[in-house]
């Protein structure tokens, strides 16, 4: 009961402590313009700093919902342009093709990236599709602008990938548009360098040129831009190897695409 008492008394002198400062501040705004306009202004500042708190938090969630639909429409472009792409090889070898029936070679799948490392030798991503959403091992995790890395392993909802940031996945890549072909791997080095590995020591690779996805593979697509050349080098004077500046930006990814080629396993008995 004591207790009680002491908190009704206290919350009592509370209420008659806030009504003494109201009456207060009425009484000292009413008694000088000065007092009222400084009054006036503390109020405006405090009203202006809540409704721009909420004006940022709004903008915010508005930007990642045109985040969302600005990732969709690059996955449908993205769909379109490979499609004209395949066509396009399909024509140089065949002179007429009906491309009303004409087949992707790949599947794709739009993704969103949960979790992603960067910092070790064995870096790794996470995607919110799994097996539900038609993932399958080995399948490529790209994006318009470069290859992100593989599925590994796949449950109902998830997928578990190695990233192009790890020294265990390799990528064949082309040099230009009829060029050499090479391994491109990451040289351990930051997030945005790779290195074209097996380069013949009589040849020296101009800065400048694009390299692409070969095509030479059954897990990427062919022709994804993955970066630009900067230049050939010799490594411990026994090993040529060409420095790639990565289009590809790590640090703000989010968005990816999910290439499954649903002819990958035939294709690698056949080469068996």
């Amino acid at each position: 009961m004591a207790r009680n008492g002491k908190f009704y008394s206290g919350m009592a002198v509370a209420a008659v402590f806030i009504l003494l400062e109201i009456a207060a501040m009425s009484m000292l705004k009413s008694s000088s313009a000065l007092q009222d306009v400084w009054i006036n202004r503390a109020s405006h500042n405090a009203m202006a700093w809540s409704w721009g708190k909420v004006s940022r938090l709004q903008n915010y969630l508005s930007l990642q919902k045109e985040n969302e639909l600005l990732a969709g429409r690059n996955y449908e472009l993205f769909k379109e342009l490979q499609h004209y792409r395949e066509m396009e090889r399909e024509l140089q070898t065949m002179a007429k093709l009906d491309s009303i029936g004409f087949r992707s070679r790949f599947n794709y799948i739009p993704a969103e990236i949960t979790a992603m490392g960067t910092n070790s030798r064995h870096n790794y991503l996470i995607l919110d599709k799994g097996t539900e959403d038609g993932v399958k091992p080995n399948s490529a995790v790209i994006t318009p602008n470069g290859v992100v890395g593989m599925i590994y392993s796949v449950d109902p909802h998830y997928s578990y990938g190695i990233s192009l940031l790890n020294d265990r996945l390799s990528v064949s890549a082309r040099i230009g548009k009829e060029g050499l072909v090479a391994p491109m791997s990451w040289d351990g080095h930051g997030t945005d360098h790779a290195i074209l590995k097996d380069i013949p020591l009589h040849l020296t690779v101009a800065e400048g040129d694009t390299v692409r996805t070969s095509g030479l593979s059954t897990v990427y697509p062919a022709d994804i831009p993955l970066g630009i050349t900067m230049g050939s080098r010799l490594v411990d004077g026994a090993v040529n190897v060409v420095d790639v500046k990565l289009f590809i930006d790590f640090a703000s990814l989010r968005y990816v695409i999910i290439a499954e080629n649903p002819d990958r396993e035939t294709i690698e008995k056949m080469e068996q």
